[in-house]
């Protein structure tokens, strides 16, 4: 088995058919597994998922709302692939996946790749920076952004770029790697565990790796209601990567930008 696809998912029933649909378009040239966890969803997703991908699917059902977190780990302890995809329900592929699979079995130091990420309307929407550092928590925007390129999403080539961080929408890992850091950290609910996966995975000396020329559809992604999980997850970070004066400015700049947001009714 070399990839192992996992979706959580809650209350996603419109998306699913798009998403496992173009799953299977897009990787038919790979030995692949689809897993989905159900997170307590409240709508008919386990009903329509049993009765049009029962034969295409791993499905587990959750009494409990685990979390992004806590359902992608529940879920990868059923994995069989050599890498996985954290995939959310509701996305689209839109490019084969072969070539980064590919590329990924040539470098072993790869630990996680990401890829260009569209919203709804087929914009290009940002879904990866730098490692914050303090400074960077007073202004998120200062480390999502790593220069013109992945502001605009007009790459001038399609070469594999090294990043800081990727978004956890789509995020291919090796699954020894997923192991060796424990999965998630699942101290976050949801928001920025992604980000302190990214961060555990540079700390064992593996790239991160942004590959511009695939691109896959994200209908929801963040909305600025959303800020106080942002903000939350954030503290979360800082206790566990900063100490000393490290911790003290980044948690100091992180209440300046919550206040801003406050004020802004942002929050």
């Amino acid at each position: 088995m070399k990839l192992s696809i996992i979706i959580v998912n809650y209350n996603g029933e419109k998306y699913l058919a798009d998403c496992l649909d173009s799953i299977e378009k897009q990787c038919c040239d790979l030995l692949y597994e689809i897993i989905i966890w159900d997170n307590a969803s409240k709508d008919n997703s386990i009903e329509f998922l049993q009765k049009n991908y029962s034969d295409k699917i791993k499905l587990f059902a959750s009494n409990d709302n685990l979390g992004f977190a806590g359902g992608n780990n529940a879920a990868a302890k059923h994995a069989k692939g050599d890498y996985l995809l954290l995939l959310n329900n509701d996305t689209i592929l839109l490019n084969p996946l072969k070539s980064i699979i590919d590329l990924m079995d040539r470098d072993s130091k790869i630990g996680v790749l990401g890829i260009k990420m569209l919203n709804g309307n087929k914009d290009y929407t940002i879904s990866t920076g730098l490692l914050p550092k303090p400074y960077h928590l007073l202004y998120f925007k200062w480390f999502s952004i790593i220069n013109k390129e992945f502001a605009t999403g007009n790459f001038l080539s399609n070469h594999p770029i090294e990043v800081g961080w990727l978004s956890g929408s789509f995020l291919v890992t090796p699954k020894k790697l997923w192991d060796d850091i424990g999965g998630l950290d699942e101290s976050f609910f949801m928001y920025v565990e992604d980000v302190d996966y990214n961060k555990e995975a540079a700390k064992r000396g593996y790239k991160r790796v942004f590959a511009p020329s695939l691109e896959y559809i994200h209908f929801v992604g963040f909305s600025g209601a959303k800020n106080n999980l942002l903000v939350k997850g954030y503290r979360i970070y800082i206790a566990k990567h900063f100490k000393g004066i490290s911790k003290v400015i980044a948690n100091l700049c992180l209440s300046a930008n919550e206040f801003v947001k406050k004020i802004k009714g942002n929050y």
